[in-house]
């Protein structure tokens, strides 16, 4: 009917003439047709899925524009088990909105929501929990405190930074759950994920602050991942690493040390000198978790986020040395071009910290001047900042600029500018006669409240020097009639009074005029009326005393309550009578005291005592839920509470590889087939033999392994006589080469490495470098399996190896090793593709005839595993050897860099590869180091791909869509016919990239997986093939700016034809 009744006021219209375009007439039934949700609702109730995500976009669309879309929640939160996973998504995102709101009718889909929390994907759980955690009814609190536990141990990072914003929530609803909510903060701290550290120091803040031990195992990990967590996480973190510092360390302000980070006592030190220093003064030694702190966060001030970089910068206010705050300078003087909120909330951080250090913005003066656009808030804090940097040496150009403000339109700026005159006059005695000079001629200024502010500022600068400026006081008085701003008039009259001495023949002639119009002043001027009578007759009664009467009564019976007091005190003062005569006695001491000068002062002096950056410095009063900064400790507590417990190794030598000593105590021949496990020895080897054995599979035979048994319990039933014997003949046999850790040989240096990935013991290390035996790997269920790995102690042996053979074999054992380790659930694989290709690392005309050259091997780091390889070879083009060529200098300083060996001699014309490793911490940012000889240093660069930066993993498809959504970047690509199957794509992708092929049921599907070197990150690559020859990549990643160049190079890649 309503509609009826809207279409006969159309044709109305219509027929009037007024609406003449059919567009007019759709707007005005959009706008206005109460049936508009009622078409929503028949849209998410209909059978088709394309029409509900359309009706689930337009609702979405509604709340985004703040419209109330409550009423549709009957019909959205039917489509919550919907099998579709976009219009889940929305559905989930609606009733995160509307849940509080509509309690009872979540309530109803609680079960939905349940069974979401174990759904494969990630976006669903999380936002399920989400949901959860958004209906605010206490019946549900053990529901959503398992679903947290529960999400805290999701494989998904996500997921678990979704578990710690519900812990908030649930703690805001039930306080009583406070202990079981520490309980996950504590799991979720020791998660190594940068997507949840963030968010779990939220939750953390909100629950429990006090809990420092918390995060004292916690500490350097935070610190260390601070550079990669997302940037409201960061501003999240070192807010809390802020307090965490001052309850732990010493304070690095001490005058009385000596700031010495490199102290070393000499090693041959008398008593006498020990004694002598620890009476002198004690250099500071700064704790290296708090130098580790400054370290990492120094790189955040070139962050595009302002509030990351004002972070940084109270961090470094409140913590470092002295003299490295000012590293901060630059950075805050950049946040300055930003908007006026932020520019507003910086300078007021800026203002504080130019109190106390003027040295740190004085060569920035400049960027501190006003602007005509300027907004009056930010106008004020740069005169506030301007005022504060003021000294002998720059005063002049100052002033000169404080001129200009001066005569600005707007009334609050240049009474802002007198006052910052008259503070400059205060603080810096050399100018306070300029000043006070340019304040008397702005008393002739045209606009009141310039005169009036001049005379106020006067009037303190005269309490300073009152006997010289006697003049200035008559100028004064003569200006008076022309003067109507209140507080102008009562400075005026204040002065008068104060100084009626000096001004005899004016002073009664003042109070005169004031008698006159007593009755028609302002308040503040009436009292000052009133001093000035009560002074004057005083001082000279003879004039004075009928009008000190006359207006002693008149303030008798004024309106206002003060000014009637204050003249009944002062004729009780001043008029001597038998009830007080007492007290008429010290009427001039009362009246007539000397009274000390004003010190004018910044409105920023006491907000230091906030913390900068928070918003109880903001508004100079205590805001709820601020946290005080604690005072230094006298004594540093315990640093070892931030040691992280290394779990110990299983000791693998005593059940696989049983060391010489224990077969004895037990018996020979008895403790290899007691314990189930065996050691194999094996004979001397030529070196091709020796590399044909490494190639043998894995699996072997029942008899071999009987036969080595057999060997390994010969072996150890040697007596101790027998080994000295042995031990002593060798090295009369043939001369050995001791490898060294960093000097291995690299067949040492795989052994290393399968020590580090399996986790086993350093111990088992001399067994490896002997080697004079295989080994079989038995695990707990007593599966074996048998992989053996032939070390020859001999030198000429080892160079038959290649870096190929080894880097191969590490990654077969890793790969075969690695499920039976619960420390590594992701499995690397073998590089799908190696590419041949080398880049210039040195010419030879630059290198002075040493060429190099570097290429990406992709095989896992030997030295480190966070580490990329590098192969580096190395030419000799000159007629003459070259020397000791090693790396020198690093840049940046903290790149970490595991350099070869020096190379002592290099023949003319010859040739070397060596193997280095470099941490590129997951970023592309170039490698730069000196490339040295004996006589020369050239400056190298090694710049990594993006793609040289992962490892390949192998993982299984189910696997693969759990872990889907995190930070997603995608595109959608044209390709050429020839490209569209599975062999083209595999190689332009593992060309681009080391990455893993994911097996995948669906064959227009081709799925890659990898992690990076330096944090383990997982990175999903997913390219859909569609019609017309167009292509979808997808990439997840929690690394956004590593998935979009990664998204960049490999659509340059599959485009290509």
């Amino acid at each position: 009917m309503a509609l009826y009744n809207t279409v006969c006021f159309l044709e109305f219209v219509l027929d009037l003439g007024t609406v003449k375009r059919p567009l007019c007439i759709v707007h005005f039934l959009i706008s206005f047709s109460p049936s508009r949700n009622e078409d929503l609702k028949e849209m998410l109730e209909s059978n088709k899925e394309s029409l509900k995500l359309e009706a689930m976009k337009r609702v979405v669309g509604l709340i985004a524009k703040g419209k109330n879309a409550s009423e549709l929640f009957p019909a959205v939160v039917k489509n919550v088990a919907s099998k579709n996973i976009e219009l889940k998504k929305l559905v989930y995102v609606y009733l995160v909105r509307y849940a509080e709101e509509q309690q009872d009718l979540a309530l109803l889909s609680i079960s939905t929501f349940q069974r979401a929390l174990k759904d494969p994907n990630q976006l669903i759980r999380a936002s399920a929990l989400r949901v959860l955690s958004s209906i605010r009814v206490p019946i549900i609190v053990p529901i959503m405190m398992l679903a947290i536990k529960e999400a805290a141990s999701d494989m998904s990072p996500y997921v678990r930074k979704t578990s710690a914003h519900a812990i908030q929530k649930l703690y805001s609803l039930d306080q009583d759950q406070k202990e079981l909510l520490i309980e996950v903060i504590e799991k979720l701290l020791k998660d190594k994920s940068t997507l949840v550290a963030g968010s779990v120091v939220m939750a953390f803040e909100e629950v429990c602050p006090d809990r420092i031990d918390l995060i004292h195992k916690n500490y350097r990990k935070l610190c260390n991942l601070l550079v990669d967590v997302e940037e409201w996480g960061q501003v999240v973190i070192i807010s809390m690493l802020t307090r965490y510092a001052r309850t732990q360390f010493t304070s690095p302000w001490k005058e009385d040390g000596v700031f010495d980070e490199h102290n070393e006592r000499a090693f041959y030190e008398s008593d006498e000198e020990k004694t002598r220093d620890e009476t002198e003064a004690k250099p500071y030694m700064m704790d290296p978790d708090h130098r580790l702190l400054l370290r990492n966060t120094k790189p955040l001030l070139q962050s595009r986020n302002t509030a990351v970089v004002m972070s940084v910068a109270q961090l470094y206010w409140h913590l470092a040395p002295k003299n490295e705050v000012s590293i901060v300078t630059k950075s805050l003087v950049r946040l300055l071009r930003s908007h006026r909120e932020v520019q507003y909330i910086v300078l007021q951080n800026i203002a504080t910290m130019s109190i106390q250090r003027k040295g740190m913005f004085e060569p920035y003066m400049k960027s501190f001047y006003v602007r005509s656009t300027d907004a009056t808030h930010i106008k004020s804090l740069k005169l506030e900042i301007l005022t504060s940097l003021a000294n002998e040496a720059n005063i002049s150009t100052i002033l000169r600029e404080f001129q200009t403000y001066v005569k600005s339109q707007d009334k609050q700026f240049a009474a802002g500018t007198i006052q910052a005159i008259g503070r400059c006059a205060t603080n810096i005695s050399e100018v306070t006669d300029t000043c006070l000079n340019g304040l008397v001629l702005l008393l002739s200024n045209r606009d009141e409240t310039v005169v009036a502010e001049s005379v106020v500022v006067i009037r303190k600068l005269l309490q300073i020097q009152p006997t010289q400026h006697s003049d200035i006081i008559k100028h004064m008085a003569k200006l008076f009639d022309n003067i109507t701003v209140p507080m102008a008039r009562a400075s005026i009259l204040w002065l008068m009074g104060e100084y009626c001495e000096r001004v005899p023949k004016i002073a009664p002639d003042v109070l005169r005029k004031m008698a006159k119009s007593f009755t028609s002043e302002e308040d503040i001027v009436k009292l000052q009326i009133v001093n000035l009578a009560a002074k004057l007759y005083l001082t000279n009664s003879k004039q004075t005393k009928l009008l000190t009467q006359y207006i002693l009564n008149l303030g008798k019976y004024d309106q206002n309550y003060d000014i009637r007091d204050r003249t009944r005190f002062i004729r009780q003062l001043i008029v001597p009578n038998d009830k007080n005569g007492a007290l008429s006695k010290y009427a001039h001491r009362i009246l007539l005291a000397p009274k000390p000068a004003p010190v004018l002062e910044s409105a920023y002096k006491d907000r230091d005592r906030y913390q900068l950056g928070t918003l109880s410095h903001t508004i100079n009063t205590k805001a709820s839920g601020y946290l005080e900064l604690s005072d230094w400790p006298a004594v540093a507590p315990d640093q070892s509470v931030r040691n992280v417990e290394v779990i110990e190794p299983v000791k693998i030598h005593h059940s696989i590889f049983p060391s010489t000593e224990e077969e004895e105590e037990k018996g020979s021949g008895s403790s290899s087939s007691e314990d189930g496990s065996s050691s194999s020895s094996s004979s001397e080897e030529s070196g091709s033999d020796a590399e044909s054995h490494v190639q043998k599979n894995s699996s072997q035979s029942s008899e071999e392994s009987d036969k080595s048994s057999s060997q390994s319990e010969k072996s150890s039933s040697e007596s101790d006589s027998e080994k000295k014997e042995r031990k002593t003949k060798t090295p009369l046999q043939k001369k050995t080469v001791k490898p060294t850790v960093l000097g291995l040989e690299p067949i040492c240096i795989a052994c290393l490495s399968f020590l580090f990935l399996l986790n086993l013991s350093i111990e088992v290390l001399p067994v490896l470098l002997k080697a004079e035996q295989s080994w079989t790997y038995v695990t707990k269920n007593q599966h074996t399996k048998t992989i053996f790995v032939n070390v020859i102690n001999q030198h000429s042996v080892l160079q038959t190896f290649s870096y190929s053979h080894w880097s191969t074999l590490c990654v077969s054992l890793f790969t075969q090793l690695c499920p039976l380790s619960l420390a590594f659930p992701l499995q690397l694989s073998g590089p799908a593709f190696v590419p041949e290709k080398s880049h210039d690392l040195l010419h030879r005309m630059t290198g002075k005839g040493l060429s190099a050259q570097y290429q990406f091997p992709r095989q896992p780091c030997l030295y480190q595993p966070t580490m990329v390889s590098v192969q580096i070879s190395l030419t000799n083009t000159t007629d003459h050897p070259l020397e000791q060529i090693h790396i020198g200098d690093r840049s940046p300083t903290g790149l970490n860099i595991h350099c070869f060996n020096t190379i002592e001699c290099l023949e003319p014309e010859a040739s070397v590869t060596v193997f280095i490793g470099i941490d590129f911490n997951d970023s592309t940012q170039a490698a730069n180091f000196q490339l040295c000889t004996k006589e020369d240093h050239f400056s190298v660069s090694i710049q990594p791909a993006i793609g040289e930066l992962l490892l390949p993993i192998t993982m299984t498809e189910l696997d693969f869509r759990k872990l889907l959504g995190m930070n997603e970047s995608s595109a959608t690509i044209t390709m050429a016919a020839e490209n569209m199957t599975s062999q083209p794509i595999s190689r332009p992708v593992a060309t681009v990239a080391n990455l893993g092929m994911v097996p995948s049921s669906q064959d227009n599907v081709h799925r890659f997986a990898g992690k990076t070197a330096s944090s383990g990150a997982v990175v999903l690559v997913t390219v859909e093939l569609r019609e017309s020859s167009t292509a979808l990549i997808t990439i997840n990643t929690e690394k956004s700016v590593m998935g979009s160049m990664l998204l960049r190079d490999l659509k340059l890649a599959l485009a290509q034809t």
